[in-house]
Order: C-alpha cells, then structure tokens, then sequence
C-alpha cells in the first residue's frame, strides 16, 4: 500500500506511535511536513521508532496511567510548538473468550487502555487545540464498534464508547473549531490480528487458516487493511481536505458484511 502524501506541518501527537499503526500514520506524517511527538508503552518500539525517525520526539508513557498521561502533556509542552492534532491510538485487543469467561482483570485492564486512555489524552489536549483556536481529534476504533464481535466482549463495550464520545466531542468542541472523527479500521494486517486469530482458532479447537479464512470472508473485499491505510485516512482528516468534516465514524475495512462468525 502507498502512503499518500499532502502538505502538513502542524504539531501532532499520536498515542501508540511507536509500532503499528501508530507509527505507520507518524511517519505518513512526518512525510507530509508535521512534527510528531508520540507516546507508547513499549521502551523496546519507542528506541526503534526514535532510531528511524531522528526528527521525532516521545515519552514512555502507558495511556491507562494518569500520571504518565500528564507527562506526555509536560513533554509536549516543554517542545514550545502547541498542538494542532491529537490521534488517540494506543490499545490493547483485549481477551478473546466467552463473555462468563472473561476475567476481571482482563476486562479492566482493556476498558482501561481503550477507552479511559482516550478520556486521559483527550482532557489534557483540549485546552492545548482550544489555544491554538482549533484542530483536529482522531480516535482509532475499530469495525467491531459499528456492529458487534462475539468473544471479544470489552474491546467491543470500548470501542462502541469511543464512538458516543467521538460524536459528543463534536458537538462540545465544534464552536471551537476542534474536529473531532473515528476511524473504524477493518481486521488490520500484522501481528495484533495474527494474535487475535491464534487465540481465537484456541478457543474454538479450529485451525488459524480455518479462522483466517473466516476473518477474510466478513470483508466484501475479502482483505484485511494495511496500517498505511489507516494512515492515509488520518492525515486526509486533518489536512484542509477534511476541513469540513467531523463527527464521524469512517470505517477503513472493505466492507464489512457482518462480524458474526458463522462457525457458532
């Protein structure tokens, strides 16, 4: 997949840039003219991302912290150049099992990244977008929050949230020139998807190609998106070109049919 490149130079920050698809919308980016600061919870990705993207700056920081939250905002702030886009992309997939066997923990700990993550990031950049009279706020959700996801019963309560508040945000920040969008990507090609199908082929005693295969068949395209697809979504929304454009839910996916798995 080609990264698309447009004119951007204002100050962005991207939660869970390091790896993924938050590094793939970084360095899409990075190409366009932005500076990027980005905050992930992983030492390892952040010093890999640092080492190919000398121009970038980062904080270790877990999203589900309040704290590190705060400090990501110091370290920002600290760079003197504002804000103009916040894309809230850190997440976890979170359990993969029937809603009586989900843990507590495992619920917690998915609600926490997911959905209070956004909350922390989001409460801290207002006052930085409203300074800056106005900008763009982009939340990574997911195809599973526009219908539903058997055995994945906190990734989807999460996600659905991001949604409501993705169009609550909207509406509170439009009289201040703060877009507020989703992007619902379809089953995203990498490792986070492979780890999904292994538990989930587990759980049902198939095969992952069986589950695969599955996972392919929901799309009408029969694909899984690239993170370079989500990537060029995020910037054509906070370029000029979606100037215009807020409160939405867009989904990145092929066309998904349904996410009902048909193996029940």
């Amino acid at each position: 997949m080609t990264t698309v490149t447009a004119d951007f130079t204002g100050m962005v920050l991207i939660s869970g840039g390091a790896a993924g698809i938050g590094r793939a919308i970084a360095e899409s980016f990075l190409l366009a003219g932005a500076k990027i600061h980005v905050c992930d919870s992983s030492a390892e990705n952040l010093d890999v991302f640092l080492a190919a993207n000398t121009d970038a700056t980062a904080t270790l920081a877990d999203v589900s912290n309040p704290a590190q939250v705060e400090q990501v905002f110091s370290d920002l702030r600290n760079r003197g150049e504002g804000l103009d886009v916040l894309i809230n992309n850190a997440g976890v997939a979170g359990p993969t099992a029937g809603v009586e066997d989900v843990s507590i923990d495992d619920w917690d700990r998915c609600i926490a990244v997911d959905l209070n993550g956004v909350f922390y990031m989001t409460r801290q950049a207002v006052p930085m977008l409203k300074q800056n009279q106005g900008g763009s706020i982009i939340n990574i959700a997911s195809g599973a929050a526009l219908f539903g996801c058997p055995l994945r019963s906190p990734y989807v309560a999460s996600k659905w949230a991001v949604i409501g508040l993705t169009k609550t945000w909207a509406m509170e920040l439009g009289p201040h020139n703060i877009r507020v969008n989703a992007i619902c990507p379809g089953s995203v090609a990498g490792e986070r998807i492979d780890a999904v199908i292994e538990r989930d082929a587990t759980e049902r005693g198939l095969s992952t190609d069986e589950i695969r295969e599955v996972y392919l068949r929901q799309s009408s395209m029969r694909t899984f998106v690239s993170p370079e697809d989500v990537a060029n979504t995020a910037l054509f929304l906070a370029a000029e070109s979606g100037a215009k454009i807020s409160g939405q839910s867009i989904a990145v996916d092929g066309h998904t049919e349904s996410l009902t798995n048909w193996l029940d």
